[in-house]
């Protein structure tokens, strides 16, 4: 329980912690909603990746600080933990203003991965916060270990980003490509498991046996996996297609390579989510009506033809595309 602010004591000592957690709730809420500043001066890709990772080095090591503080008694005094914010805030407000160097025109992928890594490390800052306010007058817990070490892992992943929109919608598409893989997978092993795809369920006293027929498909719902696995499995294709022409053309070198990257970004990041709900909707007892419903907002034209024509201008492959009639329907 936390020590209520005002009073005489350790809750008194405490006050800096209480500032702070403020303050990094209203930073956290700047790097969500704010924008990159505007600036006439070259974009220096190296100066910013390399004050970037000191500047999370420099948080990270504040954290620790900050956790060794309150790990054992005595609490530190108020001046302390005052010197102790201080920090904290000082390396935090440092790290969001280099995540705000990055401009618009190096690609809305590249800065919402930046975006989101550095939120993650203001997350962490405000539960370890949370904890140590919570039980200030206890050792070292094992949540305020499980808070520190997940600041460090934040602070150590801002090394692994990708540095450039290439590399960003690189990762972004091996994401999606991974979900709709799961995705497809599941499915056959559904299929493939003696037309009873939850086999691995025990049976229930309550809710009767695994045999109810509402668990398996019937004959008319397995006329429409045939069409739905081949809608799924054409963009797991598609989505392979696109990724190994972005490694090997992709570029981003210029405003409109950037822009084109993000298209593809924004196209696969829809892609994704639809494979997932139509493969969702299909487990018995299949609700045909919804599978319909999934396949006609799935499937949009306008998304097929722009990756397509990024395909042909890129790599001069044959047209991607979900090959299923209407009639199908």
């Amino acid at each position: 329980m936390e020590l209520e602010p005002g009073a005489v004591g350790p809750a008194r000592a405490l006050e800096p912690l209480r500032y702070l957690r403020e303050a990094l709730r209203a930073a956290l809420s700047r790097i969500r909603e704010g924008e990159s500043r505007e600036s006439n001066e070259t974009f220096e890709q190296q100066r910013f990746w390399d004050t970037l990772g000191q500047t999370f080095r420099a948080t990270s090591q504040e954290a620790t600080k900050l956790s060794l503080a309150f790990s054992r008694p005595p609490l530190p005094s108020a001046e302390d933990c005052q010197k102790l914010s201080d920090g904290v805030q000082n390396a935090v407000l440092a790290a969001a203003t280099v995540y705000y160097w990055l401009p618009k025109d190096q690609g809305t992928t590249l800065r919402k991965m930046v975006r989101d890594a550095a939120a993650e490390v203001v997350e962490g800052m405000i539960q370890l916060t949370d904890v140590i306010l919570s039980t200030p007058l206890q050792s070292l817990s094992q949540e305020q270990l499980i808070s520190t070490g997940s600041i460090w892992e934040a602070c150590e992943q801002i090394s692994h980003l990708p540095q450039d929109n290439q590399a960003a919608v690189l990762s972004a598409m091996s994401a999606y490509l991974g979900v709709v893989r799961d995705a497809v997978e599941e499915m056959e092993q559904a299929q493939g498991e003696d037309q009873d795809p939850y086999s691995d369920i025990m049976e229930d006293e309550e809710l009767g046996s695994r045999g109810n027929r509402d668990m398996y498909w019937s004959e008319a719902d397995r006329k429409l996996l045939g069409p739905c696995m081949g809608l799924m499995k054409a963009s797991k294709a598609c989505l392979k297609k696109l990724l190994g022409a972005v490694k090997v053309h992709g570029k981003a070198d210029t405003p409109e390579q950037v822009a084109q990257l993000d298209d593809l970004a924004d196209i696969t990041n829809e892609i994704s989510p639809s494979v997932d709900e139509l493969a969702l909707s299909m487990y018995p007892p299949m609700n045909q009506l919804a599978v319909r419903l999934n396949v006609s907002t799935y499937h949009s034209p306008a998304h097929e033809q722009r990756a397509s024509a990024w395909l042909l201008q890129g790599t001069g492959e044959i047209k991607v595309g979900a090959s299923v009639s209407k009639g199908s329907w």
